[in-house]
C-alpha cells in the first residue's frame, strides 16, 4: 500500500470517529526545535539519563541536574507550535478529538490552543520544594538557573522543576483521566513516541484490548505496530495536518 492510500485510510477512520485521543511524544515537538530523547542524536545519546534526569541524581547534586536543563531552557521556552499542534488543535475545535495524552512538559499543545491535555511527565511552568511544598512560578527562578545555580526555597531546600524525573511516579490523578480517555476513545492517535517509557508504554493497550482501532505516526518502529489499523512513517509536522485536512474535508462531504 502507497504512503497515499495508508493516508487516505487514516483520514477515513479520523472521519468515522468520535471519541479520537492523541497520545504524544518527544517526536512530536522535534519539528519545533526541541531535541527528542531516543534518536541517534537525541539527548540520551549525550548523556545517561540516571545520571542527570533522574530524582537520586537531582537530590546528590541539584547544580549538575540545572546545568543539564539550562541547556534545554532555550529550546523549550521560545520553542512555539508547530503545524502538528495546531491541526491537533483544530480537530479539538471541530469536535473530533476528545483528548490529549502527553509525554512532553513543553506546553505546546495548549500553546496551539488545546484545551484538554493531560501531561503525564509534568510541565515547566512552575516548581516546587520537596521539603516545605511550596509551589512557585518558574519565570522568577530562571535568573538563579541560567547562572549555573540551583533555585533555593526560603526553608532552605531546593526547588525541583514540576516534570517527572526518572526514579518518580506519574501523577496518580493525571494518569487515571489519561487511563479513562484512552480506554473510552473510538480512535487513539499515537504520535511522535517511540513508546518505550513505562507505564505510558503501556497506555495504548487499554485502547487495543477493546478492538479500538490505532494510527501511529512516527518514523521508527514501536511494538505496537502489529496493533495498529495504518501506520504514517512520516514526519508529524506533515502527516498530522494532512491527515486532519483530509479528515475534516471528508466529514464535511459526507
Amino acid at each position: 500500500m502507497s504512503a497515499s492510500a495508508h493516508l487516505e485510510h487514516a483520514a477515513e477512520l479520523v472521519a468515522q470517529a468520535c471519541r479520537i485521543v492523541a497520545l504524544t511524544g518527544a517526536g512530536f515537538s522535534r519539528p519545533s526545535g526541541i531535541p527528542d530523547f531516543r534518536s541517534p542524536d537525541g539527548l540520551w545519546a549525550k548523556s545517561d539519563p540516571s545520571e542527570v534526569a533522574s530524582l537520586r541524581s537531582f537530590r546528590r547534586n541539584p547544580d549538575h541536574f540545572y546545568a543539564w536543563l539550562n541547556g534545554l531552557l532555550d529550546p523549550i521556552l521560545t520553542a512555539q507550535p508547530n503545524p502538528a499542534h495546531l491541526a491537533l488543535a483544530e480537530l479539538e475545535a471541530a469536535g473530533k478529538l476528545n483528548a490529549i495524552v502527553t509525554q512532553n512538559i513543553d506546553g505546546l499543545h495548549q500553546q496551539a490552543g488545546s484545551r484538554r491535555v493531560f501531561e503525564l511527565h509534568g510541565h515547566l511552568r512552575s516548581a516546587t520544594c520537596p521539603d516545605c511544598d511550596r509551589q512557585v512560578p518558574t519565570k522568577p527562578l530562571l535568573p538563579n538557573i541560567r547562572s549555573g545555580r540551583a533555585p533555593r526555597c526560603n526553608c532552605g531546600g531546593t526547588f525541583k522543576p514540576d516534570v517527572v524525573l526518572f526514579d518518580e511516579i506519574l501523577p496518580p490523578g493525571i494518569f487515571w483521566l489519561a487511563h479513562q480517555a484512552i480506554e473510552q476513545c473510538d480512535l487513539l492517535i499515537v504520535a511522535g513516541t517511540a513508546l518505550e517509557v513505562a507505564p505510558v508504554c503501556d497506555l495504548p493497550l487499554f485502547a487495543t484490548r477493546r478492538g479500538t482501532k490505532v494510527i501511529i505516526v512516527n518514523f521508527e518502529p514501536t511494538y505496537l505496530d502489529p496493533m495498529a489499523s495504518v501506520i504514517l512513517r512520516a514526519d508529524v509536522a506533515s502527516a498530522i495536518p494532512a491527515l486532519a485536512r483530509a479528515a475534516l474535508y471528508e466529514a464535511v462531504g459526507s
